[in-house]
């Protein structure tokens, strides 16, 4: 297999990928989760216990101020199994700073979390909600039994707050492929998403977002017991665009993982390849200044996010 860097610098004239600018951190505050979905890059579940504490997400709220990064992306695991999670979230909008959580929709409808979409909805938090398919038995599969009624039903309660219905409310579902394929166009996607869940499920949301599964993870691990890794490393491979080089989140974001180390993508935190830049890993010693310009790490993972349209924690990168 070629190697991804190779194939950029044909493209580029650069053997380094470099950061551009910091306009999103991406914090994961936990693995722990009540879902196990078979395409789970990083194994979160019930069992994990794996969990980012107060003094960390201070830090994080300090760091926030000093690059002047305007959007925090709080991810898991289920975040809102974190009990800091409100705290942390209420840090970051006294500062006037956009804030998203990526719910599995599910977790909104545990009895112990009653409260926590109003909790959202009164903090004007924006929503990045799994659904992986507009059908049952496709999101099932992938989630679980019974995932699929109770997402609806969470949508719903959603929608009745205002979610995907108000402007300020965004609610953006994001899909992924249920085996080893490429996302379909995405607007053309979210076309038939709107359609079909409206007329099903009386339910509307605000965009979907489409996203490579990455070959790694429990993803991987199917695709080496279907006998079927080797197959979809020359899909993503042979389906490089170099289009998607320009758009990718790891050149305008970070990502911090639930220990305080900073990599530069949800998928290389799976990964543990923390960025490399001096003493960059460590959140307690960061350069804020030199992360915009930093140099990513990256591997033959990468051939997913710039595959076909591209795919990033936002969605397709081209259309």
């Amino acid at each position: 297999m070629i190697d991804f860097m190779r194939e950029v610098e044909q493209h580029t004239d650069s053997p380094i990928l470099r950061a551009e600018t910091l306009s999103t951190i991406q914090v994961n505050v936990g693995l722990r989760c009540n879902l196990e979905c078979r395409h789970c890059h990083l194994g979160s579940s019930p069992r994990r216990q794996e969990e980012m504490d107060w003094s960390t997400m201070e830090k994080i709220v300090d760091l926030v101020e000093s690059t002047g990064c305007q959007m925090v992306d709080l991810t898991g695991g289920a975040p809102e199994l974190n009990p800091h999670l409100k705290r942390f979230i209420r840090a970051l909008r006294a500062r006037d700073v956009q804030v998203q959580v990526r719910t599995n929709l599910t977790i909104l409808l545990e009895p112990k979390l009653v409260g926590m979409a109003a909790f959202f909805r009164d903090h004007q938090v924006g929503l990045v909600a799994s659904m992986p398919c507009y059908l049952e038995e496709n999101v099932d599969s992938q989630r679980g039994m019974g995932t699929f009624a109770e997402s609806v039903a969470a949508i719903q309660l959603l929608n009745r707050m205002g979610y995907g219905v108000e402007e300020s409310l965004p609610l953006n579902l994001v899909y992924n492929p249920g085996g080893p394929s490429l996302p379909p166009p995405q607007s053309k996607l979210e076309e038939d998403y709107k359609r079909a869940l409206k007329q099903r499920y009386d339910i509307a949301f605000s965009s979907l977002h489409t996203i490579t599964n990455i070959p790694i993870g429990r993803f991987r691990a199917d695709l080496r017991r279907d006998g079927r890794e080797d197959d979809y490393w020359m899909l993503l491979h042979q389906s490089f665009n170099p289009a998607t080089l320009g758009g990718l989140m790891c050149r305008n974001q970070i990502s911090i993982g639930w220990d305080g180390t900073l990599y530069d993508c949800d998928f290389n935190l799976a990964l543990n390849l923390p960025i490399q830049s001096g003493d960059q890993t460590c959140l307690d010693l960061c350069d804020p200044l030199q992360l915009g310009t930093r140099p990513v790490v990256t591997g033959n993972h990468c051939f997913a996010c710039t595959s076909g349209n591209g795919s990033s924690c936002g969605g397709a990168l081209v259309e």
